[in-house]
């Protein structure tokens, strides 16, 4: 291993230390400072430095200001017009020169702005905006901030404000209206630790409306391309506007998660890699999405510090922007390199050496200038290494297969690859290594061992090949046929080595079936691979696979499933010929589903029928074979649809499309109104009504009705056209009708295509006279005290009733139907005097009223509910107790009570009265009960207790005291007019009624 003695071997020069560029204070050059750029290398024999300012060589002279200190070169007497610029250390020995990355030496310094006002920024409400900071000439790393109105309110950094600071411009992605204000940018130099403020921008709001919302703009981006040193730390930026305000996040595009030392600190837009290493090189996508869209942008971090072995391969890509299009070209240790190794900004080396270490440099130029970027190349030598990449322990093959078994090792160069299988020698060898076993057998189980080789050293690594017998499916391939809604269990049997596992995967139509989605059609069964499919529909037709996996092979096999059903819908149904009855249809077949198609059948429906209906056809049985058909006993004048249904022996299919609408021809109509009848009206009508013939059997357009009536006994007919279909009614008047007389009455019917039937004769009576006399024997009584009971000498009546305060004018009526002779009036005042008269009535009017009756309705009932309910409960008893309820001066005493009982909220309540203020319910404990309790007294009912639930208690006693609210502060009443409710009830007889009259005096 001597040759690997530094000491003792010839070495081009290589960097150990390079320079570091340099910004010094422009303050500190009055001062007589000095500064270092460091430079080392090694190499044998050792190396010689030469410094260049610009691509310029330095000759440090004596009494110049520069000076070499081995490599390193100081500058004394600073000049920041003279030593300003680009340096560059080269190393030399007799195997060549090396060139350093460039290091700059700049003079840090921040003038003030030069602008001392700047023009306001008027945004909508919910719109992003930017705030542009334009720094003033300096030199050295700046810092940004921003004040808000007035020191020393600065703006805080979160997901909807950012500062950049690579440009210094404030962000803001949806303006609020506290966002309204003066903004000041604040510039700090990191060198010399100056500070300037720029002119404040105001911002205000636009008063035309707010914005909508919006996806996100990405308006902050990083480079599509950034160089990374090795070890260096980089910081991405990335920041969208939009409303909501986008929330940002980052990724690598390779989904290679983030080691722990990247800093994402989202709220601020910035992801920051320290330390970078190879393994951070790619490429880093930001996204920036709210609840409108997403929008992305991304960059690729290329890593410039490359370590390489001898025989790989290196592809290094260089990237600039600039207008017009920049041209490149690579240098190495500072001479140029020949450009059929350069294409478009990419260096290419196919097989590298030792000789290919150096320094490049890629420099891309326009005729604006050139600009530079670095990076080292370092060709190592290693002996034979396997620790990062063992054999594979265990290779697992089956009997007839192929075994491969990769050998890997890391060494620079690449050196010789042998096999051996215990002791002894292979020659199945691959040309990168690898050991490869064709149609294995049993006995090639075993050990082996790979052993690597080149001048460096030796080393090996072992692995054994274990033999398994092959996986074999005994389920033949077939074809399976089964009936719609039956259910179907597809085989999938085997023969396998037992140390293995199963693994069954089934495929319909080349796709994944997963169990327990499909609609629960598909279940695995116990037996090995089987699976049924239970209540088969067509859809399921098809093929499936059967795919067995094991650790060393992988076989399937196909089943095809034939599913047969009902037909298919029939196709391209056409209506060819349509008369005022019939239409002639023709249509295509549909699918027949692996069953003959047997018959076909047609429906119908118009704007008139109750969804689709079948209808007659010629010929009446339509077989599969035929396509045509004509349907009859249409409706003349009637737009239709049709559609058509297939069958086979498995059952009916599902309907064609409907067809094109169509209308059938008019003809005059057929169909004669229905009900005719009459009777009613005033003095001297003749009122005759009917029923209108439906639109549908109206058989053409222009649809009326002719009406013939004549007195009873009489020869002649007078006729009246109705040209209204809806119509239902016509009146003749003529004053020498008699009351209730009679008359034949026939209602016919026409259209524009000629005049229909008539119907049949019936007979009608014409008005009838009003009342002549007044009812007699009118009795009023009061009930309680919202009811009072009015009844007279038999006939049906019409009652009025109005109080002492109103006008007769404005009584409330009330109407009897038929022989009644009593009514109750419901809904008056208490304690309030009523006048009642009561008049006949019929069609033709109403009668005389009869003498005015008054009446004084009762007390009102307490308004008060019973208090303090007590109970409890023993055996199959409920005990109630409550206070007394004592009425006030103007309310009906309380002679009793009502107990209100029921198991739940929704049956039908039982009810015990007392005159007692207790009561005993034998009632079983083991039910919920709810318990009302109101008193009553002559007046009616009064205010009801509120709703007591008795649990269910067996066998113990509990006591409850229940202190009530007043039923007005818990319950909601509702009151009805009773004027209102009473004209709903009014309807017309032919037979006399009455009409009775009331009135309140409200002073009662």
């Amino acid at each position: 291993m001597g040759c690997l003695a530094e000491s003792s071997v010839l070495q081009s020069p290589v960097f150990t230390k390079q320079p570091g560029s340099i910004v010094y204070p422009v303050e500190n050059v009055e001062k007589n400072r000095e500064v270092v750029f460091s430079c080392e290398a090694k190499g044998s024999p050792p190396p010689m430095y030469r410094w260049r300012l610009n691509g310029t060589e330095i000759n440090p002279k004596t009494g110049s200001h520069y000076s070499l200190s081995g490599g390193n070169l100081r500058i004394s007497h600073l000049n920041k017009d003279q030593d300003a610029g680009t340096y560059q250390c080269l190393a030399s020995n007799s195997f060549g020169t090396i060139v350093s990355r460039e290091a700059s030496l700049t003079f840090a310094y921040l003038e003030n702005f030069k602008t001392q006002r700047r023009s306001s920024v008027s945004v909508r409400e919910g719109q992003g905006v930017v705030l542009l900071c334009g720094p003033p000439p300096h030199s050295g790393d700046l810092v940004f901030s921003w004040i808000f109105n007035e020191y020393p309110t600065f703006v805080k950094q979160d997901t909807r404000r950012f500062i950049s600071q690579e440009t210094g411009n404030l962000y803001i992605a949806k303006v609020e209206p506290s966002d309204v204000g003066n903004y000041t940018c604040v510039v700090t130099n990191t060198v010399t630790k100056t500070r300037v403020q720029g002119p404040p921008t105001p911002l205000v709001l636009r008063s035309d409306g707010v914005m909508g919302e919006y996806e996100p703009k990405i308006e902050v981006q990083f480079p599509e391309l950034v160089h990374v040193a090795k070890g260096s730390t980089v910081k991405l930026e990335c920041f969208a506007l939009g409303n909501p305000a986008p929330s940002i996040s980052w990724r690598r595009v390779d989904n290679v998660p983030f080691p722990r030392k990247v800093d994402m600190r989202k709220a601020s837009g910035v992801l920051e890699i320290p330390y970078f290493q190879q393994e951070d090189a790619g490429t880093y996508e930001c996204v920036a999405e709210n609840s409108r869209g997403m929008n992305t942008v991304k960059g690729k971090l290329s890593f410039y510090d490359v370590q390489k072995l001898i025989d790989d391969s290196l592809a290094w890509e260089c990237k600039a922007t600039g207008k017009p299009k920049p041209s490149y070209r690579w240098m190495k240790n500072g001479e140029n390199l020949e450009s059929t190794e350069v294409a478009s900004g990419v260096l290419s080396i196919s097989r590298l050496t030792l000789t290919d270490t150096g320094m490049y440099q890629c420099v891309a130029g326009n005729k604006h200038g050139e600009v530079y970027s670095n990076a080292e190349l370092r060709v190592i030598a290693v002996a034979p290494d396997f620790s990062h990449n063992q054999l594979r322990s265990q290779t697992l093959v089956k009997v007839g297969g192929d075994a491969l078994v990769e050998c890997k090792p890391k060494m620079s160069p690449w050196g010789v690859i042998s096999w051996r299988k215990g002791s002894e020698p292979l020659i199945s060898i691959l040309d990168n290594g690898s050991l490869r076993i064709w149609n294995v057998t049993k006995s090639d189980a075993g050990l082996y061992t790979c052993v690597a080789r080149n001048q460096f050293g030796v080393a090996s690594s072992t692995g054994s090949i274990i033999v398994k017998e092959p996986t074999v499916i005994t389920t033949l391939a077939s074809t399976l046929d089964v009936t719609v809604g039956e259910s179907v269990v597809l085989p999938c049997q085997v023969s396998h080595d037992p140390s293995l596992e199963l693994k069954f995967t089934w495929f319909f139509n080349e796709q994944l079936i997963h169990f327990g989605s499909h609609g629960g059609f598909f279940e695995k069964q116990h037996s090995a691979g089987d699976i049924m499919i239970r209540n088969v529909q067509l859809r399921h037709a098809g093929k499936y696979t059967c795919a067995v996996q094991t650790k060393v092979d992988s076989i399937s096999v196909a089943v095809d499933l034939v599913v047969r059903g009902p037909p298919g819908p029939p196709t391209s149904i056409q209506v060819e010929g349509i008369t005022d009855t019939t239409a002639s249809l023709s249509w295509r077949p549909g699918p027949d589903n692996h069953s003959p198609i047997t018959a076909y059948t047609i429906q119908a429906r118009t704007p008139f029928s109750l969804g689709w209906q079948a209808v007659t056809t010629v010929p009446e049985v339509v077989r599969g074979t035929r396509l045509t058909a004509t349907v009859i006993d249409l409706s003349p004048w009637v737009e239709y649809e049709f559609r058509v249904l297939a069958s086979n022996s498995i059952g009916t299919g599902e309907p064609s499309k409907p067809s094109k609408q169509a209308r059938t021809k008019g003809t005059s109509p057929k169909v004669t109104p229905a009900n005719v009848s009459g009777g009613g009206g005033s003095r001297s009508e003749l009122v005759i009504t009917w029923e209108p013939v439906p639109e549908e059997l109206q058989n053409g357009p222009g649809f009326g009705y002719v009406v013939a009536f004549r007195p009873h006994g009489a020869t002649g007919w007078m006729q009246a056209a109705v040209p209204s279909a809806e119509a239902s009614r016509y009146v003749f008047k003529n004053e020498s009708i008699q009351p209730f007389s009679p008359f034949q009455v026939k209602v016919g019917v026409y259209n524009n295509l000629g005049e229909g039937p008539f119907g049949p004769v019936t007979t009608i009576y014409s008005a009838e006279e009003e009342p002549g006399r007044a009812p007699t024997r009118v009795r009023a009584k009061s009930l309680s005290a919202s009811e009072i009971e009015v009844s007279w000498k038999a006939l049906p009546w019409n009652l009025r009733y109005w109080s002492r305060s109103e006008r007769e004018d404005t009584a409330s009526v009330q109407r009897t139907v038929g022989n009644q002779t009593s009514t109750i009036i419901r809904g008056v005042k208490g304690s309030t005097a009523y006048y009642v008269s009561v008049r006949a009535y019929n069609t033709a009017g109403t009668g005389p009223p009869s003498t005015t009756v008054n009446v004084t309705t009762k007390k009102p009932p307490p308004s008060q509910p019973p208090g303090k309910v007590v109970w409890n409960t023993s055996n199959s008893k409920i005990i109630l107790n409550w206070e007394q309820v004592k009425a006030l001066e103007n309310e009906s005493e309380v002679t009793g009570y009502k107990v209100l009982y029921k198991k739940n909220r929704h049956s039908r309540p039982s009810v015990m009265e007392t005159n007692t203020t207790s009561v005993e319910l034998a009632l079983p404990t083991d039910e919920d009960y709810i318990i009302q309790i109101k008193p009553f007294g002559e007046g009616g009912e009064g205010s009801s207790s509120r709703q007591i639930t008795i649990p269910r208690i067996p066998g113990q006693w509990r006591i409850l005291l229940v202190t009530l609210v007043p039923a007005h502060q818990s319950e909601v009443f509702f009151f009805i007019s009773v004027s209102a409710l009473l004209k709903k009830c009014f309807s017309q007889r032919t037979a006399s009624t009455a009409l009775a009259y009331a009135a309140i005096n409200p002073s009662l």
